[in-house]
């Protein structure tokens, strides 16, 4: 019984990070939602309605292989899936129903459906190609993954990078789905290649980069910091075990 109180106990003194550039918008905007939100209304509810919202995004990507007016369907699906991701965990802090252990596992589990869901949809599409979507999926995981074990190793649950969060991430989303749907998708000659590039590729391209950078960068300067923590750590019980060893 003891560690599973010790358990619950770390989850629940994970520190959230979201510095992101819409924050001063989004904050309020979420707190009104949550003290406005109808009695019947559960953090459960807000999970599997972002869910949802993620099949409805994922479908009309594929759908746009019929009509470029289903850009606007996967528009709303980004909006609901951020009304249902973004107030879930609010919603219980808000009402203190707070189930960290469960919210925890059941939000990011249900995040990773999602992710896959839309990304793989955006490959079906006419507008991009599926080995880049593909990618661009990978590079997301890799994200994601270093945010779970970021929270593990420091206990720090850190979603945005760059003052760039998941709230950025479907507000681009939204615009690139607004600028396909009245320029189309026509052909970028870059200066340093002959063939042509598909401005929806070039643009899951510079994603693509910009998830990896992020990926890189943070691993990297992480593991440094880390590592110069522990060896002190270290360095301090070696000394101590020697003056201990002195002692006797």
């Amino acid at each position: 019984m003891g560690k599973k109180k010790k358990e619950l106990k770390n989850i629940k003194k994970h520190r959230r990070v979201n510095d992101i550039l819409l924050g001063p918008i989004e904050r309020p905007s979420i707190q009104w939602l949550v003290e406005h939100m109808p009695h019947w209304v559960t953090p459960d509810h807000l999970t599997f309605l972002g869910l949802f919202a993620s099949i409805l995004i994922g479908v009309s990507y594929y759908l746009t292989n019929l009509d470029k007016n289903f850009f606007w369907l996967a528009n709303l699906g980004f909006f609901l899936n951020w009304f249902g991701d973004s107030l879930d965990g609010n919603l219980a802090r808000y009402r203190k129903i707070e189930r960290p252990r469960y919210g925890f596992f059941i939000d990011h589990t249900i995040d990773t459906i999602s992710e896959v869901l839309i990304f793989i949809g955006i490959g079906l599409s006419p507008y991009v190609d599926l080995n880049l979507a593909l990618l661009a999926l990978v590079g997301y995981q890799c994200m994601a993954n270093l945010v779970y074990i970021t929270t593990s190793v420091r206990g720090e649950f850190k979603i945005s990078y760059g003052s760039m969060g998941p709230t950025e991430v479907r507000v681009i989303a939204m615009i690139a789905n607004t600028i396909m749907f009245f320029i189309g998708n026509p052909q970028i000659t870059l200066p340093w290649q002959e063939t042509p590039v598909l401005l929806y590729n070039l643009f899951v391209m510079v994603v693509i980069f910009a998830l990896f950078f992020f990926f890189t960068y943070t691993t990297i300067t992480q593991a440094i910091k880390l590592e110069r923590k522990d060896r002190k750590k270290w360095l301090k019980k070696v000394q101590k075990s020697k003056d201990a060893g002195l002692a006797d």
